[in-house]
């Protein structure tokens, strides 16, 4: 194969692994918090393109042509709004079921994902139809040979590795990321500590939602699309990183976004019938390693959750 078509490989492999952990930290996250599995995440992550897009359409309603402008507009309103939807489900229907079954939890997550994706594709104008996401990046590129590097490939994914390591920043070298891990390691011992406990799961939501409404917004910006059913596959991919990479764990979980892609990646290149099976390829590789570790790669201790 041509060096530079490999190379194009790869920078799309790290672009998607940088999307992917980003929504596999939410998801080890909210476990690691509560237990949960929250499968209404990857709606969730939805539900903040579509609001990047009309916050886009209301900047060019108003007459704000400058893309940076219009990008920082997309960037916090998306952000939060979604947080704050995150917070709002743990608050409404997570924290109430707390003492419930973990099926209760995981089926109201899974109906209130429905309930979203159906919800735009009804109710949003012309919801059932792919929507062109605003180009708001450079679009330069340098070329060599068959390879091209895109400035807003370089761009999507220097922000996306930054927003990962802020993350892993917040969690083990603040005293709000103190309180989260003290929660995640004993509820009752952090309480008695005088920890907010549930401040602390709100704001644990909060963060993993607005997470994925930048993955959200970099998935529209770099495929120039969004559309209401983009929340099941990058939710489902989510997913599968963080379990492959011991849910729990929020390295494991970046490992596991990466790792997926990687495999798509080996997928697209390797197989003799093209790339239209990377994705089933992907999928039967993580089965495969879950069946030979099924703790993860790296194992969550409760010494060191989240």
């Amino acid at each position: 194969m041509d060096i530079g078509l490999l190379g194009q490989y790869l920078a799309n492999g790290v672009m998607l692994g940088t999307m992917y952990a980003l929504v596999a930290v939410g998801f080890t996250l909210f476990f690691g918090v509560l237990d949960v599995i929250k499968f209404s995440h990857g709606d969730v992550l939805m539900i903040g393109a579509f609001t990047g897009f009309t916050t886009y359409l209301g900047i060019v309603a108003i007459g704000i042509e400058n893309p940076w402008v219009a990008l920082v507009a997309v960037l916090v309103v998306s952000i939060a709004t979604t947080a704050a939807l995150g917070a709002l489900i743990a608050r409404y229907l997570v924290l109430p079921l707390k003492s419930a079954p973990p099926l209760n939890i995981l089926l109201i997550t899974l109906m209130l994902g429905t309930a979203l994706r159906e919800g735009v594709r009804l109710f949003y104008p012309d919801g059932s139809n792919p929507k062109a996401f605003p180009a708001l990046l450079p679009t330069a590129s340098l070329e060599l040979g068959s390879f091209s590097l895109r400035a807003d490939s370089v761009i999507l994914v220097s922000a996306g590795i930054a927003v990962i390591i802020g993350l892993n920043l917040l969690i083990n070298r603040t005293r709000l990321g103190l309180a989260i891990r003290a929660v995640a390691q004993d509820e009752e011992t952090a309480k008695i500590m005088g920890i907010n406990y549930t401040m602390i799961v709100l704001v644990t939501f909060a963060i993993g939602s607005g997470a994925a409404a930048f993955a959200g917004i970099m998935n529209g910006l770099y495929y120039n699309e969004v559309n209401f059913g983009m929340g099941l596959l990058l939710g489902l991919i989510g997913f599968s990183a963080a379990i492959i990479g011991g849910l729990g764990n929020i390295y494991g979980a970046i490992l596991g976004g990466f790792l997926f892609a990687g495999l798509q990646t080996v997928g697209a290149v390797a197989l003799p019938f093209a790339s239209a099976y990377k994705d089933v390829f992907a999928f039967g590789v993580v089965i495969a390693l879950m069946a030979w570790k099924p703790t993860g790669l790296i194992a969550e201790r409760s010494s060191d959750r989240v």
